[in-house]
């Protein structure tokens, strides 16, 4: 009888081990498709930003109305990052560039004083850019024109804009596909918990007092989980980045920690609810349907 008793404990005891595993794999797959959304959004922003605004001066400006205008290009909020090129630093790259020096048919140097202005990520859109470009217009004192590539940056806004969102929709939906996977895998691993949890309610346990150890041990499980997916991933990104380098480029170390929080959050939660869940059906079924 002893050994029966012992044999039906064994089969009763819940699989940790398959649950651990199952939820780990799906967090590992929710995590890298977070990486990657991340990475794709960190990259069109840096798509965005080297896109540069061209600003000539004109040629009977003083040295105070140069810094003038620089000062007054720093503070706006639209500045992402700003360079002064002179006369002689834009002939020394028009000589590099087309490997002809002009210097020998012309006596005076015809290239404007400029200014290279980098926007903003948000800043760079069809019509707030336009809207830039008029406003820095506005101070032809000082400024000739305003140059940028208007073509590329409405090409770039239509098509960034669709890739991000098609790309958010589908990390939507797998993110609610693995919620449901994880809901599977930890009600099996209850399954063949249910006679324990039926013969507890039978001998007068409270619903606290049975699903408390569950839920504890559910969270430990989650949590196990989630750090293994974490690790799995951290150990994948650090290798990418060793053969991709400007993968390193891309990481944003703030929302990559605001990933793994989320991951260690939806590891335990759905852990959690789940076998809440489970606990909570099979003590509202009669004895015969466990079986």
């Amino acid at each position: 009888m002893a050994q029966i008793g012992k044999a039906a404990a064994k089969r009763s005891k819940p699989s940790y081990f398959m649950a651990i595993l199952g939820v780990t794999i799906v967090l590992f797959f929710v995590g890298i498709f977070g990486w990657l959304l991340l990475n794709a959004k960190r990259y069109s922003e840096e798509l965005r930003e080297g896109v540069k605004v061209q600003i000539y001066l004109r040629n009977n400006i003083t040295p105070t109305d140069i810094e003038g205008m620089k000062n007054y290009l720093a503070t706006k909020p639209y500045t992402k990052s700003l360079e002064f090129i002179d006369k002689e630093a834009a002939k020394k790259k028009l000589i590099a560039d087309e490997g002809q020096d002009f210097s020998e048919l012309l006596d005076e140097n015809p290239l404007p004083n400029s200014f290279d202005l980098n926007l903003k990520a948000e800043y760079v859109q069809k019509d707030t850019i336009a809207a830039i470009k008029a406003d820095l217009e506005k101070q032809n004192m000082v400024v000739e024109s305003v140059k940028y590539p208007a073509f590329i940056v409405e090409k770039m806004g239509s098509t960034v804009r669709v890739g991000l969102t098609v790309f958010a929709i589908l990390a939507g939906i797998f993110c609610i596909l693995s919620i449901v996977l994880i809901d599977n895998t930890i009600r099996l691993a209850m399954y063949s918990n249910r006679f324990l949890i039926k013969t507890m309610q039978m001998v007068g346990a409270t619903r606290g007092f049975i699903s408390r150890p569950m839920n504890v041990r559910a969270i430990i499980n989650g949590t196990i989980s989630a750090l293994i997916a974490i690790g799995v991933i951290y150990g994948l990104m650090v290798l990418s980045e060793r053969f991709l380098p400007y993968l390193k480029d891309l990481r944003d170390n703030s929302k990559l920690i605001i990933l793994f929080l989320f991951l260690l959050v939806l590891g335990i939660s759905i852990s959690l609810f789940s076998t809440w869940r489970s606990v909570v059906k099979y003590l509202k079924m009669k004895l015969d349907e466990l079986y």
